[in-house]
């Protein structure tokens, strides 16, 4: 299966400059998953991403591709 761009995380978090590491720190997660979320060859869970908007001060919807 091919990865599909279903996430904005690395756009996000460069916009605001902020490091992967930050984030990962933060999140209390291995940095590892956090790049894999950037590069979108995994995806964070629905409460991840909903306490990652919460640090970067964002509507959850801007860490996602909208579909339409």
């Amino acid at each position: 299966m091919t990865n599909r761009e279903i996430n904005r995380i690395k756009v996000v978090l460069a916009e605001k400059k902020i490091k992967n590491k930050w984030l990962a720190e933060k999140l209390k997660k291995n940095p590892s998953s956090v790049s894999q979320w950037c590069t979108n060859e995994r995806q964070p869970s629905l409460e991840t991403l909903l306490e990652m908007s919460i640090l970067l001060e964002i509507d959850i919807r801007e860490l996602l591709i909208p579909t339409k």
